[in-house]
């Protein structure tokens, strides 16, 4: 898939970005509710280009950086999944303090009107921006009508538990059921990263992993997955992974992933990988040595391998 502009100074946008149709949010997770919101933006100006407004770092990154990491989506895999939407451009602003302290008014007048040359409008009811949260849909929509900008407000997109949000997607991945965050995602959850030097005991028991950090993302359920790993090239292997702190053989508290790749034997270190999660096989546990631990990982690859098929 082609990549799309990313463009993060919204001060610097050039003339050939201006004018397009622009879902509003951070869109974190691209979940159905999000892409019910991009869609909207696509139909209500389908003549003019669709392009997505989002903040990077997540607000919340800034404002509360002592809160555990939450991320669904990172900037590459957010961009990936909008591509996949059909949005053909990111405004991805760098939400800093001094951003941050942008009015509501300004924010419409200086970033959505002024800089981006916005046509249309489309965001969530509960969409709020400016400094403190100051400006909402009511708002929102008088400072758009005022400026000849089209908006549509989507309603939240729900099924029988309750609104589709990325709190709930987050809070089914802890819980170890990463089927239902795909049905509420569109698509099996991924992370992203580049491969990292681990301490290469997984080869020697016949198993070598890639070792992805979990950075800023989101830490699921710890325990054991069927996950695809999918390569620069495009290319998809199936195989088993481990997130967490690997209690048989490490006393770390930092937890990590650990995908080992099924027929697969060629070097990944430093290449940006996407493991996606599958299916939930079992918590991570603490096993009496190496042996015990060889006997269940190949218990745990021989499941995955069936149900991936």
């Amino acid at each position: 898939m082609q990549e799309i502009p990313i463009y993060r100074d919204w001060r610097a946008v050039p003339a050939a970005a201006r004018g397009a149709s622009v879902a509003l949010g951070n869109f974190d997770g691209v979940h159905l509710g999000h892409a019910s919101v991009v869609r909207a933006a696509h139909a209500a100006r389908p003549d003019i280009a669709l392009a997505v407004l989002t903040f990077e770092p997540h607000p919340r990154e800034l404002f509360r950086p002592e809160d555990p990491p939450f991320r669904l989506t990172l900037s590459a895999e957010k961009a990936a999944a909008l591509a996949r939407l059909g949005v053909r451009t990111i405004f991805e602003i760098a939400f800093d303090w001094s951003f941050s302290a942008l009015t509501a008014e300004a924010f419409v007048g200086e970033v959505l009107a002024g800089a981006l040359g916005a046509r249309h409008l489309a965001c969530g009811v509960d969409f709020a921006f400016g400094h403190r949260r100051g400006g909402d849909i009511a708002f929102l929509a008088a400072q758009a009508e005022a400026r000849g900008i089209g908006l549509t407000v989507v309603p939240p997109l729900a099924d029988a538990q309750g609104p589709v949000s990325a709190s709930r997607i987050r809070r089914l991945l802890q819980d170890g059921y990463p089927e239902r965050a795909a049905a509420e995602l569109g698509r099996n959850w991924s992370i992203r990263g580049a491969v990292a030097h681990g301490d290469a005991r997984g080869r020697t028991i016949g198993f070598p992993t890639a070792n992805v950090p979990l950075g800023r993302h989101l830490e699921p359920a710890r325990g054991v997955y069927a996950v695809t790993v999918t390569l620069p090239s495009g290319a998809i292997y199936p195989g088993v992974a481990n997130i967490g702190r690997r209690p048989t053989v490490s006393s770390t508290m930092e937890s990590r992933l650990e995908a080992h790749l099924f027929d697969f034997d060629d070097d990944l270190y430093g290449v940006e990988v996407t493991v996606a999660l599958h299916a939930f096989l079992r918590p991570e546990r603490k096993f009496a040595g190496l042996d015990a631990l060889k006997t269940q990982i190949a218990a745990d690859a021989a499941e995955a391998r069936a149900l991936l098929g």
